[in-house]
């Protein structure tokens, strides 16, 4: 099987890695300047920093492997939705993962941020699609309670743009030799909290077949009362008034252990036993909640493991990826594992 486009190549990207040890300068920022979204830029703090510049869609062939980027999947109001594709060798139809990025919902990045596991999908023989979506703006621009509530209360934009993503591919599933009942979806960070959302609450012709959620913040509202992060003066600045009431209610509404349901596909948890930005525990209570309506879902720890991908690859904490390969061909139903599969 020929190797994903040298442009997703994993040593490329490390260099950006010290970066990382800068942005905590940004996250703090965000902290002081927006009492609301301060727990938005904590998730973020370990996050690189990256702007993916747009422009025109481009396709490299390599036999019959297709690796194309900037993809068009949508345009609300002018704004342009992006992703890259790579579909392998063969007549197909492959099975398909779409890939959320992370980066607290204020930044990141569809390549750099999700590269670790581009290689492992390929080798592996599935088609995937890596998605940039509409960000949240004006965080740190200013400092009142009501400059955060905005950007607060718009997120939800965002996993409108990832139900795009998955309309998209199913609609031209042909195109990329994709089978398009075998999709699912895999997030980062923020990105595996639009992702579950996603999921939980599909648009028309939405549905996938499983969920592979990293590190997600699960439930937002326990996240903003508990994190670490976020200092007591934020908290008490909205507390007992209306604005916390309303935020409260968006976050609630945004949080995926809100939306599960019997019926929900499988869910994949896989969480950094160390992580001090969103705590092992977001994912352990997702999967419980999940469980106790009959739901399906597994809880992967990664021992010792911080918040990002990145980090873990640095460290060589990597056999999630194996196990992240093996779950999505039994959910996926893909060579061996479809045998036990009605």
């Amino acid at each position: 099987m020929a190797s994903t486009n040298t442009r997703y190549g994993v040593g490329a990207h490390y260099s950006g890695i010290a970066t990382k040890l800068h942005i905590a300068q940004f996250g703090e920022r965000v902290v002081r300047n927006c009492a609301v979204l301060s727990f938005i830029g904590a998730i973020s703090l370990l996050v690189v920093v990256a702007a993916h510049l747009g422009g025109e869609e481009k396709t490299l062939q390599h036999g019959s492997t297709m690796s194309r980027a900037d993809i068009e999947y949508g345009n609300v109001r002018g704004h342009s939705l992006r992703m890259d594709a790579h579909v392998p060798d063969g007549p197909g139809p492959f099975p398909a993962a779409i890939i959320v990025h992370g980066g607290g919902w204020v930044t990141g990045d569809r390549n750099h941020s999700v590269q670790p596991l581009f290689q492992p999908l390929s080798d592996a023989g599935y088609a995937w699609f890596s998605i940039s979506y509409r960000l949240v703006k004006g965080v740190g621009s200013g400092s009142t309670i009501l400059n955060g509530i905005a950007p607060a209360l718009v997120l939800g934009s965002a996993i409108d743009d990832v139900r795009r993503a998955i309309a998209y591919v199913k609609q031209h599933a042909s195109e990329y030799r994709v089978d398009a009942s075998r999709i699912a979806l895999i997030g980062e960070s923020a990105g595996a909290q639009l992702a579950s959302v996603a999921a939980l609450q599909p648009g028309l012709n939405g549905a996938v077949r499983g969920v592979v959620a990293l590190y997600s913040p699960s439930d937002l509202v326990r996240l903003a009362r508990t994190s670490h992060q976020i200092p007591d003066w934020a908290r008490h600045a909205v507390g007992g008034t209306v604005w916390e009431e309303k935020l409260l209610a968006s976050l609630r509404d945004l949080s995926p252990v809100t939306w599960v349901r019997k019926d929900a596909p499988p869910f994949l948890l896989i969480h950094g036993t160390a992580d001090n930005l969103v705590p092992f525990e977001q994912s352990n209570l997702m999967c419980q909640k999940m469980r106790a309506v009959g739901g399906t879902c597994e809880v992967y720890a990664v021992k010792d493991g911080g918040h990002g991908i990145l980090w873990w690859e640095f460290l060589k904490l990597t056999a999630y990826k194996q196990h992240m390969v093996r779950w999505l061909e039994q959910e996926l139903c893909v060579g061996a594992a479809c045998h036990d599969r009605p």
